[in-house]
């Protein structure tokens, strides 16, 4: 196919593909789904090797968000059934994230509820982060806390935290559909604060809203231009008790074309499966990792996710290798101020060398919307599900973990 043979080309050089060809992507039809993840694969393999970025997520605050996102089961007025608790101490942050260090992730993900922080948040947040670089050597943190005022993400930066995480979740035009306590442009706002300060910037996507494969172009083509190191891709969890219950819009082969098409416009970046992918993707997670070279390990924000060791057992059966700590997640020439693609490209790029990154939204957090997640097993007793019918016995709510006496999920 001339197109899959022009965009790999152009996935090797750092060149920006059209929109015409993106949204020729995300219109390829199912038989041949399998060139479109053989040829995004060679993009990948070519900046990423084999190696898969693990990540983990420690929910610091949950629920009673101000904001009304309409994705997000923390949002205001959410009837989800989810935990709700306040503020978390640091030791019991870095024991959290222990958990999931101890099975493999290299990045931690702090996320709080909420519209942005508060000075005495910050302060809050900061001491966390001292507490988990104290108690764990060589962790990478990122922080996800909404909308930043200025100066806070200099004293983030100043506290420890490598990275720092909003999403634009969808494009600009459709935004106002989908949240209207704040507004697009808050976002990207929040990511240039985080970029100025030095912070590796991680901004993403949320699929399955209704949108169109317009939208969807449009939102990582922004995404591209805003330069973030990380871009994780969700996929809905319509979780019930939130407007977009009733939204089940995606199937395996969709997410990834999707996914696909992401690392053809973003294709030196740490592309991140996040929340929804055991739901969505489901027997076909495995696939996905040809496409991506991240993804969250164990549960996420407010949902349960697929076992850790299953996670660890899909990487090894798939025949990639989990990211050390002692190895950089991106190709030198982004450690050196390029970008995604949108700089002069690199003599040859081949040396994964580099920062990394993460990836969320204020009501959600680091790469996982408020309803991501799934519970990783189905009752042996449980109905064959139709083809492309909604798959709500897969959405299980948090009750392990953070804000709880049992142990996470890692």
């Amino acid at each position: 196919m001339d197109l899959l043979n022009t965009l790999v080309d152009k996935g090797l050089r750092r060149e920006l593909p059209t929109r015409e060809e993106a949204l020729a992507v995300l219109a390829t039809s199912d038989d041949d789904l399998l060139d479109v993840v053989a040829a995004a694969g060679k993009v990948r393999r070519h900046w990423f090797g084999r190696r898969v970025k693990l990540n983990y997520l420690v929910n610091l605050k949950s629920g009673l968000c101000p904001e009304d996102c309409s994705y997000c089961s923390q949002r205001l007025g959410s009837k989800a059934d989810i935990l709700k608790y306040t503020w978390l101490k640091p030791d019991q942050a870095s024991e959290a994230a222990a958990a999931g260090l101890a099975g493999g992730a290299k990045r931690v993900c702090l996320v709080a509820s909420g519209r942005g922080p508060t000075d005495r948040d910050v302060d809050r947040v900061s001491e966390t982060i001292r507490t988990i670089k104290e108690q764990n050597e060589g962790v990478e943190v990122c922080a996800c806390l909404g909308l930043l005022s200025d100066g806070q993400a200099e004293r983030l930066r100043a506290a420890g935290a490598d990275a720092y995480n909003h999403n634009l979740n969808t494009s600009e035009s459709t935004y106002g559909d989908i949240t209207t306590t704040h507004t697009y442009a808050d976002r990207v706002d929040t990511v240039h604060k985080a970029h100025a300060a030095g912070l590796s910037a991680c901004s993403g996507l949320i699929a399955g809203m209704g949108e169109s494969d317009e939208d969807l172009v449009d939102v990582v083509y922004s995404l591209r231009e805003l330069d973030p190191d990380s871009v994780p891709v969700n996929f809905l969890i319509p979780f019930e008790g939130t407007p977009l219950a009733k939204e089940w819009n995606l199937t395996p082969q969709r997410c990834l074309r999707i996914l696909a098409m992401v690392r053809f416009v973003c294709p030196d970046v740490e592309v991140r499966i996040a929340g929804g992918r055991e739901v969505h993707l489901r027997s076909m997670q495995p696939l996905a990792l040809h496409l991506a070279n991240s993804i969250f390990l164990g549960d996420y924000l407010t949902s349960e996710g697929q076992a850790g060791k299953a996670d660890l057992e899909m990487i090894a059966d798939a025949g990639f290798e989990v990211e050390g700590a002692d190895q950089v997640t991106l190709p030198q020439h982004r450690a050196a101020g390029g970008g995604c693609g949108s700089h002069a490209a690199a003599a040859d790029g081949t040396a994964p060398e580099g920062a990394a990154g993460c990836g969320s939204h204020e009501g959600g957090g680091c790469g996982s919307h408020g309803g991501g997640g799934v519970c990783g097993s189905v009752p042996a007793t449980a109905a064959e599900p139709k083809t492309n019918e909604p798959r709500t016995d897969l959405v299980a709510v948090r009750r392990r973990g953070a804000g709880t006496d049992l142990a996470p999920n890692a």
